[in-house]
């Protein structure tokens, strides 16, 4: 076997094991909370007061407009001079999930927005407050809309994680980039860590076909009845 081969075997437990310990839960949280936050700014963009509708644009404007690696930066280490310290791991949770709650916004307060009118109006006939129409006939309609470009960022944020490794997260970029200081061999390793990303993207790339499907279906149900 190839000496490249073998480090390739032998390296790739270790960004496995950072890719489901580390990357993994990093993806699932930020997103999670990134989303919640998301439709949160987006129903205050929509629905609520001028004061707090200028706040949340210039939150979505700060937040699109910077680039990611310079927000975990001051969250990381400009905040320690304010006398706030985060742990590695929270900080890069925090970073990614008000950059995903910045982006998302848009997303989901676009859908919406795309509704027509008549369906609000013809939940109103029937004697829905507003919330109960956006709860029962609007969003089923928007999260058909949505979940495609949602679908996206959530891929996408799985490969923005290796930005992490800048904060010390272990996960699969850190990982080898720990081993590549080691064997000296960087194309080696960076390509093993790309190609470990391509995996974990396609398989949720398959995923959100088959969500699409069936989440289509289940919100076309939702509208209809």
């Amino acid at each position: 076997m190839p000496a490249w081969l073998q480090l390739m075997a032998h390296s790739l437990w270790p960004l496995l094991y950072a890719g489901l310990v580390f990357t993994v839960p990093l993806t699932l949280a930020s997103f999670a909370i990134g989303i919640v936050l998301a439709f949160v700014v987006a129903l205050v963009r929509l629905f609520g007061p001028k004061w707090a509708v200028a706040i949340v644009r210039f939150y979505v404007w700060l937040f699109r407009g910077s680039p990611l690696l310079v927000q975990l930066f001051v969250i990381f280490y400009g905040l320690p001079n304010v006398g706030i310290v985060l742990d590695p791991l929270t900080a890069a949770i925090i970073g990614f999930s008000l950059n995903v709650g910045a982006y998302n916004s848009e997303v989901i307060r676009g859908v919406i927005e795309s509704i027509p009118k008549g369906q609000w109006e013809a939940a109103y006939s029937m004697g829905m407050t507003r919330s109960q129409a956006l709860r029962r006939a609007i969003l089923p309609q928007a999260a058909r809309v949505a979940l495609p470009p949602l679908s996206n960022s959530f891929i996408a944020l799985v490969k923005d994680t290796s930005l992490a490794a800048v904060l010390t997260v272990p996960e699969v970029f850190q990982a080898a980039q720990r081993i590549a200081s080691v064997t000296y061999e960087p194309l080696i390793l960076y390509t093993e860590a790309a190609l470990v990303y391509l995996v974990f993207s396609s398989v949720l790339s398959s995923a959100q076909v088959r969500l699409e499907r069936k989440f289509g279906r289940h919100a076309l149900f939702q509208a209809g009845s």
